[in-house]
């Protein structure tokens, strides 16, 4: 690909960050348009597995992860009601070069933000983009009512990417019966590599620590009809979340006495979109597929995305074959990566019973006498290396 051409991403989250400094990395001309007045994401933790740290690593980055996360050694599955540790997934068994990784998702960012800053990419703050039009070059419209004009438009802005809906006919999302509660809370049990996931009828909960062991990482699902708008910045009561899980053990009671502040939101799942370019301009991350939180891929995919687009556009010298390369490429994996975190949370809400049991008592087994087994399953996922698909 040309190199003069000119690049616009929307949106300087982790998808909109990573493709603009691989690509700047390899001297293209990048600017991010942020509608935020600072690149300053609040959230919470999230998970950085093996097949994400791939595309950290190829862009020179894994180093200053490391310093700001913590790594993870195992995934231990709970009884909520009683702590007992149903099975446990050793992840040092996993090759040495699939590490896994807590970090807060403000750290990421700054990593991101930074290694953009030192590759020459340019990042304009508070400018909002409402409209995308498709063309060579393609037309960025802002709020303000200026304009401008990219030979290529990526559009990284997550759920509320305004070109999505641009490229595919509007298909409405729809709640799946589940809410979800986020929250971060001291460490005072002094948890460092471990992911704990108490599962119980009808709910769950998934814990982990962040920043060396400074915090824990909360986040609560519940089935229930009454649904709650999508988006996790939506504040409720903590007292809500502890009334949820009132009949949990005190390892788990314990954790929630110490939210003092608690985002809910409801869980709804898209489609994958069918089109994700036309003239110009492509999507990236959530804005192309949406995931629902039970795999823990959603920063992944973008990272994939990322490095996937990139290389497409450095290694095809015709822009919308470089984009129908990319699409191609992607749709498949996110769709398979998709249905995986669809079909999961159900395995963690297991009412009491003779089917609760055996499930439990397979899961045992499995992690004790074959743990590499249990891992394997997880091969197609954490194995996939996107930064040697184009050797």
């Amino acid at each position: 690909m040309d190199n003069t051409l000119s690049i616009s991403i929307v949106g300087g989250g982790i998808g909109g960050l990573a493709v603009a400094t691989a690509l700047a990395q390899r001297g293209m001309q990048v600017c991010v348009f942020e509608q935020a007045a600072q690149i300053a994401e609040v959230g919470a933790g999230l998970q950085v597995s093996p097949n994400g740290l791939r595309v950290l690593r190829a862009l020179g980055l894994e180093e200053k992860l490391s310093k700001r996360s913590s790594q993870g050694q195992a995934v231990s599955l709970r009884r909520a009601e009683s702590d007992y540790e149903v099975a446990r997934l050793d992840l040092n068994k996993l090759p040495s070069d699939q590490r896994y990784h807590f970090v807060h998702r403000a750290d990421l960012i700054s990593i991101l933000h930074n290694a953009a800053h030192e590759a020459g990419v340019t990042i304009k703050l508070d400018r909002s983009v409402t409209s995308i039009e498709p063309g060579r070059p393609a037309k960025l419209n802002f709020l303000d009512g200026t304009s401008a004009q990219s030979d290529l438009v990526i559009d990284a802005g997550g759920l509320h990417s305004v070109l999505r809906g641009t490229l595919n006919t509007a298909a409405e999302p729809f709640f799946t019966g589940q809410v979800a509660w986020r929250a971060l809370v001291p460490n005072v049990d002094n948890r460092q590599h471990d992911v704990q996931v108490h599962m119980a009828d009808g709910r769950h909960i998934v814990s982990y620590p962040l920043r060396g062991g400074e915090l824990v990482n909360l986040v609560a699902v519940q089935e229930r009809a009454e649904w709650r708008e999508e988006g996790w910045s939506q504040r409720d009561d903590p007292d809500n979340l502890r009334a949820i899980f009132k009949d949990a053990s005190a390892s788990v009671q314990s954790m929630l006495s110490r939210v003092e502040e608690v985002n809910l939101w409801g869980l709804f799942r898209h489609p994958v979109a069918d089109n994700w370019h036309a003239a110009g301009c492509a999507l990236l991350g959530d804005a192309a597929h949406p995931t629902l939180p039970f795999l823990a891929q959603g920063a992944n995919m973008a990272l994939e995305d990322a490095w996937a687009l990139c290389m497409c556009l450095k290694r095809e010298p015709d822009l919308n074959a470089a984009l129908s390369k990319y699409e191609t490429m992607r749709q498949p994996r996110v769709r398979k990566v998709i249905e995986a975190a669809n079909n999961n949370a159900w395995r963690y809400h297991l009412p009491r019973g003779p089917i609760r049991l055996a499930a439990h008592i397979g899961l045992g087994l499995g992690s004790r006498i074959a743990p590499g087994l249990m891992l394997k399953q997880f091969d197609w996922l954490y194995g996939y290396d996107i930064t040697t698909a184009f050797d």
